[in-house]
């Protein structure tokens, strides 16, 4: 039996009508709440190879029209983040441009954040996706260094959020803060002075986010 039977076998769709009312009814959901989804891949993950990544597999997940299997999609990657190559960025792309939504940007970023950290030749990748008219390409490279802490590239980070100064949309401005926050957690006064240089450009929504632990 295939993880993908596993999935099938494991519906609930009781639980399914909250969960896709929950994201605004724009995908389908099986009803597999996220701990359950972890003990059923638990024993899929211990077994698949290590050594290369089976893009035909992801690509077979983001295509399914149930939302969990994006989430298997994501949950095998992160498995294999050490894996990822420079290489590997345009198929990242990829699925940030298809079925978007908060839900897997926000892991989704975090994989690119993997990558960028030991091939800084991806900055400059992320510099162009930081104006691109995709919002959830920039929302990526908005919070693509989140939990970074020491490691964090503030003048990478200052370049990506002036770039997207004057947004309108809810997406953009809360991952402003929300990068910006995170930061604060490791250099607060960096923060302080970063709010103070640009206060009258950025959104309230920025500030208030970025602004809630200094």
């Amino acid at each position: 039996m295939t993880i993908f039977d596993t999935f099938y076998q494991a519906a609930n769709p009781q639980k399914a009508i909250a969960m896709e009312a929950y994201m605004r009814n724009q995908f389908k959901f099986l009803g597999i709440t996220a701990p359950e989804r972890k003990i059923l891949t638990r024993d899929f993950l211990k077994t698949i190879n290590r050594a290369t990544i089976d893009w035909e597999f992801v690509q077979q997940c983001w295509e399914k029209d149930e939302r969990e299997f994006q989430y298997l999609a994501i949950a095998y990657l992160t498995k294999l983040k050490q894996r990822l190559t420079v290489e590997d960025i345009p198929r990242l792309r990829q699925l940030i441009v298809t079925k978007s939504w908060w839900d897997t940007i926000d892991s989704l970023d975090k994989l690119v954040g993997y990558v960028a950290l030991h091939h800084p030749t991806v900055e400059a990748t992320l510099l162009d996706w930081s104006t691109d008219d995709n919002i959830w390409l920039r929302r990526v490279a908005i919070d693509h260094q989140i939990l970074r802490k020491e490691q964090t590239n503030p003048v990478l980070l200052e370049k990506i959020i002036c770039h997207n100064f004057g947004q309108k949309e809810f997406f953009i401005n809360k991952a402003i803060g929300w990068s910006l926050r995170d930061y604060s957690k490791t250099n607060p006064e960096w923060v302080k002075a970063f709010i103070a240089r640009h206060q009258d450009q950025m959104a309230p929504l920025s500030i208030r986010e970025a602004s809630k632990y200094i």
